[in-house]
């Protein structure tokens, strides 16, 4: 049941096998102690960064809608917009990180964060609320394309360890713009606009380290913070290629579906399971807890999972089980909404955790840091484009059916997918060997 020491993924185990080659970019660690720790700091706060702009809209999207004018289906859109900007700019992060290194191009997203969270509130109507919302999305796109590549790169022997610390981060923002929102809201006078602005705070902080780090990249400054090491890995091997015949990977198209059903039942939970528990009665203000439970469960799970995937040559029963949480929460939504309220978050939240499984499944799939780069770009930039119906369709059966019966079957349908795409995703191969 334990993986061999390879170079791809080094568990607590092997955290001393031998370093790779040099032509693969081999491991590599923060020169100095308190660089290290500036860097697991950065990790964490950017994660906290990458939900908060979706999850903060959720326990507040019927007042946005009532204010802005939407109806059920341009709602559908807007929930689907994240996966959309996801898809679209996490294109973008490869050629851009090997230009100008990952550490600049998460400084530069974490600042878009900033600056669209910050305009949001002054939008007169829906165009520009959404032109606000993709610009913040755009930042969290483009690094979340590259945080799988930074762990990999910069903690090379501490891949689980690290892709589970800022998992851990990504749930515990998630949860907590979820959880707070509201209160928040209500504290700042009850107007949506303050409530969702103020998040723009957190990213605001989160700049800090990351300005750092990469004005030392581009200073020169020795071991992965360097310009040289951010961006020599991905030119170490042809780099037309592999790129042009990833597509005939079956290993990257399982990752990609896998990914986008994980992310498809990620984003209807954040967009629209407050709104299902308003429907069923539960107040405002305990739906946006109920979905805060939903996205804690990640944060503990968030931490372990990666390891015990680490630790296992087939990620496939990882998967089956999380699938299995998820049915259950889905038909006991259809049969109690508001009676088992508690249980079914709790049930979801455990389902979702499919997604930092996703993210260390990347990192067990590849070899190289080329590998890992267009690996986890494919996975995240295809996945995220196929999660854009799912939002969406539910916005549309919600406002025709006049229910969530429908709707939630659609979910539970998902799942199913979800599940197969999954096992033969997590089987002990790599894509260089595809390629």
């Amino acid at each position: 049941m334990h993986t061999p020491p390879s170079d791809d993924l080094a568990t607590p185990e092997t955290a001393a096998s031998a370093p790779r080659p040099a032509e693969h970019g081999g491991p590599r660690r923060p020169a100095s102690p308190w660089r290290g720790r500036v860097m697991a700091a950065g990790l964490m706060l950017a994660a906290l960064n990458l939900r908060p702009a979706v999850t903060s809209l959720g326990p507040l999207l019927e007042e946005v809608r009532d204010d802005l004018g939407m109806s059920g289906t341009v709602a559908g859109v807007l929930t689907s917009v994240p996966a959309a900007c996801f898809a679209l700019f996490g294109l973008t992060a490869p050629r851009l990180a090997r230009r100008w290194g990952p550490g600049a191009i998460v400084c530069a997203g974490l600042a878009a964060i900033a600056t669209g969270l910050l305009l949001r509130p002054f939008a007169g109507g829906t165009v520009v609320f959404l032109a606000a919302s993709a610009l913040a999305l755009a930042g969290i796109a483009v690094s979340n394309i590259l945080m799988p590549v930074i762990v990999k790169r910069w903690f090379p022997d501490r891949v689980g360890a690290m892709t589970g610390l800022y998992s851990m981060g990504l749930s515990l923002g998630t949860a907590a713009a979820a959880a707070a929102t509201v209160p928040m809201t209500d504290a700042l006078g009850g107007s949506w606009r303050s409530g969702l602005g103020v998040w723009a705070l957190l990213a605001a902080v989160a700049l800090v380290p990351w300005l750092f780090l990469a004005r030392a990249a581009r200073g020169g400054a020795s071991g992965p913070e360097a310009g040289a090491t951010d961006t020599d890995a991905p030119a170490a091997a042809p780099a037309s290629a592999p790129a042009m015949r990833i597509t005939r990977s079956p290993l990257a198209w399982a990752m990609a579906v896998f990914f986008g059903f994980q992310a498809t039942a990620a984003y209807i939970s954040m967009g629209w399971m407050p709104q299902i528990f308003r429907d069923a009665g539960v107040s405002a203000s305990t739906s946006g807890l109920l979905l805060a439970v939903m996205m804690a469960m990640g944060v503990p799970l968030a931490f372990v999972l990666p390891r015990i995937a680490a630790r296992l040559r087939h990620q496939g029963v990882l998967v089956v089980i999380l699938g299995v949480f998820g049915l259950t929460g889905y038909a006991g939504l259809w049969l109690a909404p508001a009676g088992g309220a508690w249980a079914w978050a709790v049930l979801l939240g455990i389902a979702n955790c499919a997604f930092p499984l996703a993210l260390t499944m990347i990192g067990m799939r590849t070899r190289t840091h080329a590998g890992v780069v267009r690996l986890s770009a494919f996975a995240q930039s295809v996945g995220y484009l196929l999660s854009i119906p799912g939002p969406l369709l539910v916005g549309v059966l919600y406002q025709h059916s006049g229910g969530w019966g429908q709707p939630l079957a659609l979910m539970a349908g998902f799942m199913v997918p979800q599940i197969v795409a999954g096992v033969l995703a997590g089987r002990d191969r790599h894509l260089e060997d595809e390629v």
